[in-house]
C-alpha cells in the first residue's frame, strides 16, 4: 500500500476500509474545531459514514486522478492531505488538508504540504499546484505563504459553510516559482 516518509515524525498513508474507525475517532474527537471550516464533517456520523468515502479515494488512487492520504505524527493517524483531482491535460491539481486541533503548532502541516508540492512537481511532473483557504482561517493560509505560493485572488461568497457563505483565497504556485 502507498506509503510515504517525509521524517523520522511524519508520514502519509493511503487509508483502507479497515482504517475507518481510526479517521472517525480523529474527525470526532475535535468535530466543532474541524466544522468552522471544514463543510464534510456533520456527514460524518460514525465510521461506516467513512467505508464508500475511502473506497471512493482508493478509486482516485487508482485511477491517477490524485489521492487523499491520511497523515500520520509518530504513527499516530493526525489528519488527512490529498490532491483534489489531477487535471492532466492542464498540468495542474490543488491540494486540499486538515489536521486535528492537538497536533496543531507543531510543523506537521507545513512538512506534509511540503512534500505534497515535491510529489506534484517532481513525481507528477505537474506545472501548477493551488491552495484554497477561508479568507479568515489564518491557520490554513499561512501554510502556502510560508511555502512560497502566491495569493492570486478571492473567490467572494466561494464556500457555503453551513448556511452561511465566505470568501476563499486562491493561492497558487508553478514549476518556474521553485527553480
Amino acid at each position: 500500500m502507498f506509503k510515504v516518509r517525509i521524517d523520522d515524525e511524519i508520514s502519509l498513508m493511503l487509508l483502507q476500509e479497515k482504517d475507518a474507525g481510526k479517521i472517525f475517532k480523529v474527525v470526532d474527537s475535535c468535530r466543532n474545531y474541524l466544522r468552522e471550516w471544514l463543510p464534510w464533517v456533520d456527514d460524518m456520523k460514525s465510521e461506516e459514514d467513512y467505508l464508500p468515502v475511502i473506497k471512493m479515494w482508493l478509486k482516485q488512487f487508482a485511477e491517477n486522478e490524485g489521492f487523499q492520504a491520511a497523515i500520520l505524527y509518530k504513527n499516530e493517524i493526525v489528519g488527512m492531505i490529498g490532491f483534489h483531482h489531477i487535471d492532466w491535460r492542464n498540468s495542474n491539481t490543488s491540494i486540499g488538508y486538515w489536521l486535528a486541533e492537538k497536533f496543531q503548532g507543531k510543523g506537521i502541516m507545513t512538512r506534509a504540504c511540503k512534500e505534497m508540492v515535491r510529489i506534484a512537481f517532481e513525481e507528477y511532473q505537474l506545472n501548477r499546484v493551488e491552495i484554497r483557504c477561508g479568507e479568515k482561517n489564518e491557520k490554513s493560509r499561512a501554510i502556502p505563504e510560508r511555502l512560497g505560493f502566491r495569493q492570486e485572488g478571492i473567490i467572494r461568497d466561494g464556500e457555503n459553510l453551513y448556511g452561511h457563505f465566505h470568501n476563499s483565497l486562491v493561492y497558487g504556485l508553478t514549476r518556474k516559482d521553485i527553480r
